[in-house]
């Protein structure tokens, strides 16, 4: 298995030094040899600097268990073997390996550990056994604490590992969350930023259908109807500075960071009344029904609902050379059905039941999709052309 890679920073919060440990470890494994040397529980009499310095090895070897950790349990092996054989003190031939089997095993050597424990343990039952050991007192104690040393050293061995890699798993999780949090974040932004345009696109183009109407007018009274001249040019300006103020408001938007994106109280079926009234005052007929209680859409809808009627009535301002247009809008059974046609020429070549062809049909089509609904526009079979889009009332969280 690959070595588990940890953040350095996770490192840092979770962990102590290793140098630390490993000097630790290093010291409490010299000092236990040391003093069970010490104690010469079978009164050899061999107890001296010689075994002093067998422990003090020992511990050493740890200060290289986190790079070397197959060396380090190959040479404390060696060196226990080579401690009996130079006739020193007993200590306990699984005791001196318990931090190199422990070493491997946290290494992810378990393997090798379990390998040379079972080697270890094999050899001091056969050493036991050639002194001449009761078979009893053999498997009933000294066999049993030996397997029971080299066990626990090992399952504690692979018991830090597994906490350490879940560790590592969990950093790696929350790391991969929050990049998708950040993903989702700008996801939403550039979503925030399509419909952005996309209002500023509908606004825009209904102003300036306005303004080209009224401009016509006005270019045509001049010098001859000084009054209808002056109404077409306060028409344009009435038209301009409400397109400003809407402006003004989305770069506010576009600025504050952090900011939510909220339509304008005028931005709704509530604003539709309005709406008409403008395109009335550039020359078409507008008949509107209105069958729908605004406080029962969400805002989304709401707003998607204004702005497809925004939309269309600006197509038939400076597509069809339409004298009148129809808007419905009926809300029944929770589904808002937005209906809006005029008596214009239509679309050459466009059968009715087409979903759309220039951009300003598109992103009406586009935003109904995003919200769930239906949308169709094409020519009407008795002449002119038809927008219909069906939208839900509330939203599905």
């Amino acid at each position: 298995m690959p070595a588990t890679v940890v953040p350095e920073a996770s490192r840092r919060a979770n962990d102590v030094d290793p140098r630390l440990v490993d000097g630790l470890l290093a010291a409490g494994m010299s000092i236990v040899v040391a003093v069970v040397a010490t104690a010469d529980i079978e009164d050899t009499g061999r107890a001296g600097p010689l075994s002093y310095f067998f422990a003090a090895g020992f511990g050493a070897l740890m200060l290289a268990r986190r790079h070397r950790p197959r060396l380090v349990l190959v040479l404390t092996v060696l060196g226990i073997f080579v401690y009996y054989a130079v006739q020193l003190p007993p200590i306990g031939i699984a005791l001196p390996a318990v931090a190199a089997l422990y070493s491997a095993a946290e290494a992810d050597r378990t393997r090798a550990a379990i390998a040379t424990g079972a080697v270890l343990v094999s050899v001091a039952a056969y050493a036991r056994v050639e002194e001449g050991v009761p078979a009893a007192y053999l498997f009933s104690y000294d066999l049993l604490t030996d397997i029971a040393l080299v066990a626990a050293a090992i399952a504690l061995g692979v018991s830090v590992r597994s906490r350490r890699e879940a560790r590592a798993h969990q950093e790696q999780v929350r790391l991969l969350i929050a990049a998708e949090e950040r993903r989702e974040a700008d996801r939403r932004r550039q979503a925030e930023r399509v419909g952005i345009a996309r209002d500023l696109h509908d606004t825009i183009g209904h102003t300036l259908s306005v303004i080209a109407v009224h401009s016509n007018v006005a270019a045509e009274a001049i010098g001859h109807d000084e009054a209808a001249a002056a109404r077409a040019v306060e028409q344009i300006r009435a038209a301009t500075s409400a397109t400003l103020r809407e402006l003004r408001a989305t770069v506010k938007l576009l600025r504050t960071p952090g900011s939510q994106s909220v339509e304008p109280s005028s931005i709704g079926l509530a604003g539709l009344p309005r709406l008409a009234a403008r395109a009335e005052e550039a020359g078409m007929n507008v008949t509107l029904e209105m069958h729908a209680d605004p406080r029962k859409l969400d805002a989304a809808v709401d707003a998607a609902a204004y702005r497809i009627v925004q939309e269309s009535l600006t197509n038939v301002l400076r597509h069809s050379a339409a004298g009148r247009a129809t808007v419905v809008a009926r809300l029944r059974n929770g589904t808002l059905d937005l209906r809006i046609t005029d008596d214009g020429h239509g679309a050459p070549g466009r059968d009715p039941s087409t979903k759309g062809g220039g951009r300003g049909i598109q992103g009406m089509a586009e935003r109904v999709g995003l919200l769930g609904g239906t949308f169709t526009a094409g020519n009407r079979a008795g002449g002119g052309f038809e927008v219909r889009a069906t939208l839900p009332g509330r939203l599905v969280p």
